[in-house]
C-alpha cells in the first residue's frame, strides 16, 4: 500500500537529517594531512639527455642539492615537505635537488646550452595536476640566462586516478606529462609548448598534523664539543664569542658519493653489483653520510683534522672494494678526504684520494659548512679504483659540516620517506616501486586510524535508515489498522 504524503514527508526528513549527520561528520574528521618525506623520480625528457650527452652538444648533466639517479635515466628528487586533504584530494608537496644540463662548449670554456631545473613542486587539486620548478637557462643562441622560480612546467594528466581518501605512503606512478607554454619559455625554446615529457612518479609519507615533526625531518643528534680558549685569556674575551680551537667529540659530518657513474657501474648490468653499509655509515641517496667526527677544528685558521665513523662496501663482478675509517684534513682553504682502502684482501691506511676546495670554513650560526665542493682523485686515490679512473679524474662533490655550538644542528640527510630504495642495488633500503606503464591510483591502504573510512559511515548509515524506513511503515499500518502501540 502507497505510504501517504504525510509519510512519505516523514521518511524525506528521517534521510536527510541521517545523511547531514552522518557524511558531513566523516568529512570533518579527515582533516588536512601534513606531507613530510618523499621522492619524485622523473627523468625530465629521456631524449634531451640523449642530446646533450650525444655527439651534437657534446655535453654533460649533473646532479645539486642532494638529487640522485634511479634507473636507467630518471632523476630522484628527495624529502617532500607540503600537504594532503584526503577528503577533497588536494595535494601539495615540493622535493629538494636538481640538474643541471650544459652543452656546446664555446671558444671561453662556457656553454651555448646551460640548463638548470631544481626543486620540483607538484599541485593537484580538482583531478587537475601541475609541476613547478625553479629554472635558469640560457636563451637558445643569445648567451642570456634567465632564472625564474616556481614556473607551471608541465601538466599532469591525471585521468582515472582518484586523489581522495589515500592513506600512507601516498604514491602515483607513470603519469603523463605534457609541457606547457611557460615551461617552453623557461626551457629556453628547445621543445615547442605541448611537447610530451617523461612520466613522473613519487611517493611520500603523510602524516596527520599533530604527528608532524616542526622543520622536517629530524637531524642527527651529536654531542656538543669542548671548546679550549686562548691561553692567558678568559672565555669572554673573544668578542665574535668563537673559540680559536675546538675539539669534536661527534659533532662533525661528511657526505661523499664517490662517483655517481661508479655507483651506477656497480649496480649496473655488467657488474651486477651492491653496496653495503656499516659500523654507522648513512645512506643519502646520492652520497654516503660518514658521522661522529673526532678531532680538532681550528676556526680562526680554517683547519681541521678529524676522523669519522662508517664504511661502505662495493662489491660486485670482479669487484670487491670497501672505503673505511674516513678521514678529512683541511688546510690553506684545501681538503683531503681519505680512506682506508680495502681491496683483493689488502688494506692500505689513510689513503687520501681525492682534494677539494675548503676556502671558508669559518663558523655561521654555530656551523661551519663545505657544501658540495668538487673534488679530484688523487694519485693515491686512482691506484684504489685499480686504474679504472685516472688521477684528476672530477669524483663526486665533498660535504662537511662541523658543530662548534652545541645548539647547531648539522644537516639532515636527503628524506626518501617510506619503502625509498636509496639507489637501485644498495642494500640499506628496498628497492624503488616498477613504474607502471598508466597512472596509478592513490594509494589506498590504511588510512590514519582515527579517520574512519567513509565506508564506515555509510555502512552505518544504511542500517539506522532502514530501520528509521521500517518504524516509519509500522506506525502508517498501526494508524490505519488500528493496532495499539506496544
Amino acid at each position: 500500500m502507497p505510504l501517504s504524503r504525510p509519510a512519505r514527508a516523514l521518511a524525506l526528513s528521517l534521510l536527510a537529517a541521517l545523511l547531514a549527520a552522518l557524511l558531513p561528520a566523516g568529512a570533518a574528521h579527515a582533516e588536512s594531512r601534513t606531507v613530510q618525506g618523499g621522492r619524485l623520480d622523473w627523468g625530465i625528457k629521456s631524449s634531451f639527455q640523449s642530446y646533450v650527452t650525444g655527439p651534437i652538444a657534446q655535453g654533460t648533466w649533473g646532479l645539486t642539492g642532494g638529487a640522485a639517479t634511479v634507473g636507467g635515466s630518471q632523476f630522484r628528487f628527495h624529502s617532500a615537505q607540503g600537504s594532503y586533504d584526503p577528503a577533497t584530494g588536494a595535494f601539495d608537496a615540493a622535493f629538494s635537488g636538481g640538474v643541471r644540463f650544459t652543452g656546446h662548449r664555446t671558444a671561453d670554456g662556457t656553454h651555448e646550452l646551460d640548463l638548470t631545473i631544481s626543486r620540483p613542486r607538484v599541485r593537484i587539486k580538482g583531478g587537475s595536476g601541475t609541476l613547478y620548478a625553479d629554472m635558469a637557462s640560457k636563451a637558445k643562441g643569445g648567451g642570456r640566462t634567465t632564472v625564474t622560480s616556481q614556473v607551471p612546467l608541465a601538466t599532469l594528466d591525471l585521468g582515472g586516478v582518484d586523489m581522495r581518501g589515500g592513506g600512507s605512503p601516498l604514491s602515483l606512478a607513470g603519469v603523463p606529462a605534457t609541457l606547457t607554454a611557460q615551461g617552453a619559455t623557461a626551457f629556453a625554446g628547445y621543445y615547442p609548448a605541448g611537447t610530451p615529457l617523461d612520466p613522473v612518479a613519487l611517493t611520500v609519507d603523510v602524516r596527520s598534523s599533530a604527528k608532524a615533526t616542526p622543520g622536517g625531518a629530524a637531524t642527527e643528534a651529536h654531542d656538543g664539543p669542548t671548546t679550549t680558549p686562548p691561553t692567558g685569556a678568559s672565555p669572554t674575551a673573544n668578542a665574535s664569542h668563537v673559540p680559536s680551537r675546538t675539539t669534536l667529540h661527534g659533532a662533525a659530518v661528511v657526505d661523499w658519493g664517490v662517483r655517481r657513474t661508479f655507483r651506477e657501474y656497480v649496480t649496473g648490468p655488467l657488474s651486477q653489483g651492491r653496496w653495503t653499509l656499516a659500523d654507522g655509515a648513512q645512506d643519502g641517496g646520492a652520497l654516503f653520510r660518514f658521522p661522529s667526527g673526532t678531532g680538532t677544528y681550528d676556526p680562526a685558521k680554517g683547519t681541521l683534522d678529524a676522523a669519522f665513523t662508517g664504511s661502505v662496501r662495493f662489491t660486485g663482478a670482479h669487484l670487491d672494494l670497501t672505503l673505511g675509517k674516513v678521514t678529512v684534513k683541511v688546510s690553506g682553504g684545501t681538503g683531503t678526504l681519505g680512506a682506508d682502502v680495502t681491496s683483493a684482501g689488502k688494506t692500505d691506511r689513510a689513503v687520501p684520494l681525492v682534494t677539494f676546495t675548503a676556502r671558508d670554513l669559518t663558523p655561521k650560526n654555530g656551523l661551519a659548512a663545505v657544501t658540495e665542493a668538487p673534488a679530484t682523485l688523487t694519485e693515491g686515490g686512482a691506484k684504489a679504483f685499480g686504474g679504472m679512473y685516472k688521477a684528476g679524474t672530477a669524483m663526486d662533490p665533498v660535504s662537511l659540516a662541523v658543530a662548534v655550538d652545541a645548539k647547531a644542528q648539522l644537516p639532515a640527510l636527503p628524506d626518501l620517506g617510506s619503502e625509498a630504495g636509496a639507489v637501485q642495488g644498495a642494500t640499506s633500503a628496498t628497492p624503488p616501486p616498477t613504474t607502471s606503464a598508466a597512472p596509478a591510483a592513490a594509494s589506498s591502504a590504511t588510512s590514519d586510524s582515527a579517520t574512519p573510512p567513509t565506508g564506515t559511515y555509510l555502512a552505518i548509515g544504511a542500517g539506522v535508515l532502514l530501520v528509521a524506513v521500517l518504524a516509519v511503515l509500522a506506525a502508517v499500518r498501526r494508524r490505519r489498522t488500528g493496532t495499539p502501540t506496544a
